[in-house]
């Protein structure tokens, strides 16, 4: 039997503690929009990748990480993480490494991620903050099926200057509308 969790090129599992290298990789990637931060130990990435892995789940917020189907390597993360139960909407955000880009993962880690949400979990809405330089990462929502819903002006400081962010959303009968609501 199929798994919810696994698609043709990507599989969403739990974070373990040996993801902590392909972490650091993704950190040192010069290619990241945003802001820029002071350099990492090894140790501080084996932390977090330790207690990602033992880290009890908070209600809907938790991140999975994306490994490829063909050959079972870590490309990036997935997660929803902030929640409005009562109004029914929920946050998510993804991160494919930089030499893993425009293969599909994020796209299909999307549907994995949004169609337990939407049919498991019923929410009605997800919501995506999205950086106003990262013009790939608003292609991407955008060819999605989400739509901008509104802007913060100057909201985010990095690289010297303030910068947009753009925030876009879907509703759970958009996104069945273009994907399906069941697994494989």
């Amino acid at each position: 039997m199929a798994s919810s969790w696994t698609g043709e090129r990507v599989r969403l599992r739990a974070v373990e503690p040996d993801d902590w290298t392909a972490f650091a990789r993704f950190a040192d990637d010069g290619r990241r929009v945003g802001r820029l931060d002071p350099p990492r130990s090894a140790e501080s990435h084996r932390a977090w990748a330790r207690e990602q892995a033992v880290a009890a789940r908070d209600g809907d917020r938790f991140r999975l990480a994306v490994e490829t189907t063909a050959r079972a390597e870590l490309v990036g993360t997935v997660g929803s993480h902030r929640t409005g139960t009562r109004s029914g909407w929920f946050e998510f955000d993804v991160m494919i490494g930089a030499d893993h880009r425009r293969k599909g993962y994020a796209t299909e880690a999307m549907v994995l991620l949004l169609r337990f949400m939407f049919a498991e979990r019923r929410y009605h809405k997800c919501l995506a903050a999205v950086l106003a330089p990262n013009e790939a990462s608003l292609a991407l929502m955008r060819r999605f099926g989400f739509s901008e819903e509104g802007r913060l002006r100057e909201h985010v400081y990095f690289g010297g200057r303030h910068h947009d962010l753009v925030l876009m959303g879907m509703l759970a009968d958009e996104f069945a509308r273009r994907h399906t609501l069941t697994g494989p």
